[in-house]
């Protein structure tokens, strides 16, 4: 009926129809397209021990003790180290309370910085932090996964990378069907990595209650505290990174304002416990010559003290390994559907499953490009995840400058957690000294880091700045957003925003 006819009818009519439109049931109220907020303080906790313990605790925990000569020194760095990082976690609770927003230092950097800056923190924090390194994670992961069934002998190459993409592709599964699903999945596997920690330390515990302590003999003699003490904290500040991956899921918290900053201070004095004693029990049973020439301290831990059980060991380094995955599928699919949310990265990447309220773009198009990284540099990963150092340290040095700019410049902003300036000033001399020094030290590979960043420039001509495309080529760009949003069943996310709790 045509919008004339409509109003022609008789007026018996139209009193028929709304007694009628009266007496029906009012219509259910549509389910609002929107990221839910599922994850509460224990999530939090969940997902930075997830992060953050990996297999670095359980492979390799030699770096402090190579570079600072001395077991006493190595002590002393990694509770320095930790509490670096607690406190630089701190501060971007507070950034992450006074702008309430996933998306991590894109989003701060975007505030204060612009379009182009916060596009380049994007490029490099997706790219090569985070679909890198969770590629190098996917193998390491199989690789442990499977050594228990190969023992003698190396295992097969396509096996393998077959377990590596399988690994990939359950994690997708999990984070696109339900973010629940996703954040059990952290807290179950935080609790397994935290429980085989325990079984090492009371294990070292006890060879200590027998007496073997000639490893703490002497313990500062050679301690180097020059260019040794630095290296040492560089290496240990590394050991803790994945303390800003929780501001990726600001937006999907219960009460950010409140559990952000407890989930960040009881997973970082968690973790600091955590790798300070687990040191202690690896130097009671073995020498820190055989801890830094170990591959896999835990599991020549293991062969020394579990006897037949030892081969349960690699299975635990496999769980972090696996944790560590799942929080990069989480965070870094954030930091895509944000980007893709401010039209940075494509509009099919900011859409919401309409059925499960879940980022399946984003979340797909990281296992994408995981896989790819994966299956085509298998052997130069390790080396990439190196490069991007230097950037990560300046992203970090940014995130702070930006929390500086606000204090001084917008002072008016509602602040649910404010630090005393100090804080914050410090952590910003800091890192611009780990700036400095990273860059002295390692002048190549830190330029290679910031070619790696802007090697996101042409894309941001192509995607961001070039407004006035063709036609056909705009109709193609459409086409294929079109055809995401059929296929996947998702649709843009209604929630304004500039919404405040």
């Amino acid at each position: 009926m045509t919008k004339e006819s409509e109003n022609n009818k008789p007026a018996a009519g139209k009193a028929e129809d709304e007694a009628d439109i009266q007496a029906s049931p009012s219509p259910v109220p549509a389910k609002k397209i929107e990221l839910r907020k599922e994850i509460g303080v224990l999530q939090g906790v969940g997902i930075i021990v997830g992060c953050i313990v990996g297999s670095g605790i359980f492979v390799s925990p030699k770096g402090i003790l190579q570079e600072s000569k001395s077991v006493g020194l190595s002590f002393i760095m990694w509770a320095v180290t930790g509490i670096f990082s607690a406190l630089g976690a701190v501060c971007y609770a507070e950034l992450g309370t006074t702008i309430p927003r996933s998306g991590g230092e894109y989003i701060y950097v975007l505030q204060v910085m612009g379009a182009l800056p916060a596009f380049l923190v994007l490029w490099i924090t997706f790219v090569a932090i985070g679909a890198v390194s969770n590629a190098a994670n996917s193998l390491l992961f199989a690789k442990y996964c499977l050594s228990p069934l190969f023992v003698g002998c190396p295992v097969p190459e396509l096996l393998t990378r077959a377990t590596a993409f399988l690994s990939v592709a359950l994690l997708c599964s999990i984070n696109c069907i339900n973010v629940k699903w996703a954040t059990k999945t952290a807290v179950i596997i935080s609790i397994c990595k935290v429980s085989a920690l325990i079984l090492v330390t009371v294990i070292g515990f006890y060879n200590l209650a027998q007496g073997k302590t000639e490893n703490f003999e002497d313990s500062f003699s050679g301690s180097d505290y020059g260019v040794g003490m630095i290296s040492a904290f560089y290496q240990g500040f590394w050991a803790f990174a994945g303390w800003n991956y929780l501001n990726f899921l600001t937006e999907e918290m219960k009460r950010p304002s409140r559990s952000l900053p407890l989930a960040i201070v009881i997973s970082l004095s968690l973790i600091t416990v955590i790798y300070v004693t687990a040191n202690l029990a690896y130097l009671a049973v073995l020498t820190p010559d055989q801890l830094i020439a170990s591959h896999a301290v835990a599991v020549t831990f293991a062969e020394r003290t579990m006897g037949p059980a030892a081969f349960i060991m690699p299975l635990f380094v496999a769980i972090a390994i696996f944790g560590s995955m799942n929080g990069e599928v989480l965070s870094m699919s954030r930091a895509a559907f944000t980007g893709a949310s401010e039209g940075h990265f494509p509009s099919a990447l900011a859409m919401v499953s309409a059925t499960r309220l879940t980022p399946v773009p984003s979340v797909l198009f990281m296992g994408i490009c995981t896989v790819v990284f994966q299956q085509l540099f298998t052997n130069q990963l390790d080396y990439l995840i190196e490069l991007t150092g230097f950037a990560f340290m300046s992203i970090v040095l940014m995130a702070i400058g930006c929390l500086l700019y606000l204090r001084f410049k917008q002072p008016q902003l509602v602040r649910p957690l404010k630090l005393p300036i100090g804080v914050p000033i410090t952590l910003f001399v800091i890192t611009l000294l780990i700036c400095i020094i990273t860059f002295v030290k390692s002048p190549k590979e830190s330029i290679l880091s910031v070619v790696i960043m802007l090697t996101g420039l042409p894309f941001y001509v192509f995607g961001v700045m070039w407004k006035s495309k063709p036609t056909k080529l705009q109709q193609k760009v459409d086409g294929i957003t079109y055809f995401v949003q059929k296929f996947l069943l998702v649709l843009p996310q209604e929630k304004p925003f500039d919404e405040q709790e």
